[in-house]
């Protein structure tokens, strides 16, 4: 399937998922504010480390090999069945962990051990949830475009009723459990979607651990955990800074910006989920590998411009129509913001050929350093610029990021071996 073909198909999804977050946004604007949004940011990274700890870090490898092995089922089952075992392990000895230290949890990421309810609601649904990514993943490496998309579809719109039910009648409590909560929903239309394939048994997700495959899929994990670590921590640590320092309402208007940023941008980061982390699994020749790169580059990276030009001159209309009048401060972070999300998808393309052909030691280096290079820069410049530091530091640092993503990557794409 071509990048221009699969683009169109998973846009479907996206779409409709951009559409159900922005409904989100919306309706999180309205009854948990500014100061609230802080605190969803808060919860939703510490929902995206505990859920890829508990799933071992492995989904990408799943799909990887999965793609890798598409022309030997016995192969692939292989790596459901250890990626399941692995899965199941690790998000029930979490789920006691999480139930456990409800309360301290509570207090770490939410500032109150009155919000310890929502991880015992998390530790109830884990399961589900991580089994929900496995499948996820596995329909990806298939290559089942179509399944994919209408299981990102369902999740998608059971995340918007969820969480405006439990935000309407329940605020910010309710707010919070519904992330909690809705992927693991969402496991049953995305089991349905499975089960309707020649390929798919429920005994084929669990089985005897191979000690290869679980080695192959470790570098996957080290690379996810790696990702699972410095990304939403240095979105943490820098919501901390902006709150101790700016009020939390500015730190509520840089997650409103971050969201608003993560849902246009979905189009093309799924993508390169969907399309690129497959077919670069298959590939072994440079050649065809630089082929296909320089297409992501002449369709993704104009429609990002596009994109973010639009955004930018609509960008009061944005923010009355997905937040409220109080998020209007946020326009001012929106220039360097885009400017960094260009800088981004650009340096993102040449970082899924790393993870497409397991390049983990030099992501990993790359994800560490610039993870500390952004949290260093947003320091530094918020002394003296204030909030749009953050957006500022942002910029600059995935520069620097796509200038070294581009050299760890320059053998692949130019010695003309055989990978």
């Amino acid at each position: 399937m071509t990048l221009i073909k699969t683009s169109l198909l998973n846009g479907l999804a996206v779409v409709i998922k951009m559409l159900t977050l922005l409904g989100i946004n919306k309706v999180l604007a309205i009854y948990v504010g500014p100061a609230g949004y802080a605190a969803v940011g808060q919860f939703q990274n510490a929902v995206q480390m505990i859920t890829t700890f508990a799933s071992g870090a492995i989904n990408t490898g799943v799909t990887k090999y999965t793609a890798e092995y598409h022309q030997d089922e016995a192969k692939q089952r292989l790596v459901w069945g250890t990626a399941g075992s692995i899965v199941l392990f690790g998000s029930l000895m979490t789920s006691i962990i999480i139930a456990i230290f409800n309360k301290p949890l509570a207090s770490w990421f939410l500032k109150s051990e009155d919000y310890g309810g929502v991880f015992l609601w998390f530790s109830g649904a884990l399961v589900l949830f991580t089994l929900n990514t496995l499948l996820i993943a596995i329909l990806n490496g298939k290559k089942e475009i179509n399944r994919y998309v209408l299981a990102n579809i369902s999740g998608s719109i059971l995340a918007l009723i969820i969480t405006t039910i439990l935000a309407v009648y329940f605020k910010l409590y309710g707010a919070l459990i519904a992330l909690a909560l809705y992927q693991s929903v969402s496991f049953f239309a995305t089991l349905t979607f499975c089960y309707k394939t020649s390929w798919f048994r429920i005994e084929h997700l669990f089985g005897k651990i191979d000690k290869e495959i679980a080695l192959n899929l470790s570098k996957f994990a080290a690379m996810a955990l790696t990702s699972v670590i410095c990304v939403p921590l240095s979105q943490i640590i820098l919501r901390e800074h902006i709150g101790e320092n700016f009020g939390w309402q500015s730190a509520g208007y840089l997650e409103a910006m971050w969201r608003l940023s993560g849902a246009y941008l979905m189009l093309i980061t799924t993508t390169l989920s969907v399309y690129y982390l497959p077919r670069l699994s298959e590939i072994r020749n440079s050649i065809e590998i630089r082929s296909e790169i320089i297409q992501g580059y002449k369709v993704i990276l104009p429609s990002v411009i596009i994109g973010v030009v639009f955004i930018y001159l609509l960008r009061d209309y944005l923010i009355l129509l997905l937040f409220t009048s109080e998020f209007l401060p946020m326009r001012d972070l929106f220039a360097w913001q885009l400017i960094g999300d260009i800088l981004k998808i650009g340096s993102w393309i040449l970082a899924y050929l790393m993870l497409s052909k397991a390049m983990s030691s030099s992501y990993i280096t790359l994800e560490i350093i610039f993870s500390l290079s952004y949290l260093a820069l947003s320091w530094l410049f918020t002394r003296e610029l204030g909030l749009s530091g953050v957006v500022i530091a942002y910029t600059v640092n995935y520069l620097f990021y796509w200038i070294f993503v581009a050299i760890a990557v320059r053998k692949l794409l130019f010695d003309g071996v055989r990978i």
